[in-house]
């Protein structure tokens, strides 16, 4: 499973596992391109408003941005090695046991490097990233240029522990299609309304089934515009 493309199936593969994590292994490379903190008072990209600091970040620099490395560097589910034995290691270490195959893990990360020479490989991994990368926004700013994780060219390797969380939930509140609130029954509530994400839009609102985070405005203004228009006729 892909990191970022397919939530559901990586946390049901975790879930088969019998243990509450994976592991993602990657290269400098592409953490310094598509590794970023959410929110854009975190990310220099934007804060920064410089368009000369984010060409020499993203060009110059072969780090990522100060608070990715510190994270790289610091956070305590990330390892970083030069090589793949010493990676492997040292992920086993972190949770005193030999649970991950050295074996197993180069033969797959091999099979997958082979295919950066193959231009009619049909492996996801590398069809997701040739498709990002057609987009010039992402080939630019967010999508790594397709390379080798195991050429040191690309290093350090970098093992991230990936957990799983809830890092928030839409809906709970039962509305009508004027933002009121419902009771048990069905009933509405006098003078209570509901908008925006505590509404559960985001299951299949304004923007549908599909509603992404950088749409959510949309709902919270529309279902606020229907609660604030209710309440007027009320």
């Amino acid at each position: 499973s892909l990191p970022g493309f397919d939530s559901l199936g990586s946390l049901k593969m975790i879930l088969d596992t019998g243990f509450d994590y994976s592991w993602f292994i990657t290269t400098q490379k592409i953490v310094k391109k598509e590794f970023a903190l959410s929110g854009s008072e975190q990310n220099p990209d934007f804060a920064d408003k410089s368009w000369v600091k984010v060409l020499q970040q993203r060009i110059l620099n072969k780090a990522a941005t100060p608070a990715v490395e510190a994270f790289k560097e610091h956070g305590e589910n990330f390892v970083v090695a030069q090589t793949l034995p010493e990676l492997i290691a040292m992920m086993n270490g972190m949770e005193g046991n030999d649970l991950l195959s050295l074996d197993k893990i180069e033969a797959e990360i091999r099979a997958r490097d082979r295919q950066v020479d193959n231009n009619f490989t049909k492996d996801a991994q590398i069809m997701a990233i040739h498709a990002a990368r057609n987009y010039r926004g992402d080939k630019l700013q967010r999508t790594a240029k397709l390379h080798k994780i195991l050429d040191p060219e690309n290093g350090p390797l970098i093992g991230v522990k990936l957990n799983i969380i809830t890092r928030k939930t839409l809906g709970g509140l039962q509305t009508n299609l004027d933002s009121q609130m419902l009771d048990a029954s069905g009933t509405p509530i006098p003078g209570l309304f509901a908008a925006g994400e505590v509404a559960g839009f985001g299951g299949g609102g304004y923007h549908g089934y599909n509603a992404l985070e950088g749409t959510f405005l949309g709902g919270c203004i529309f279902s606020g515009r229907q609660a604030g228009r209710a309440d007027t006729i009320a």
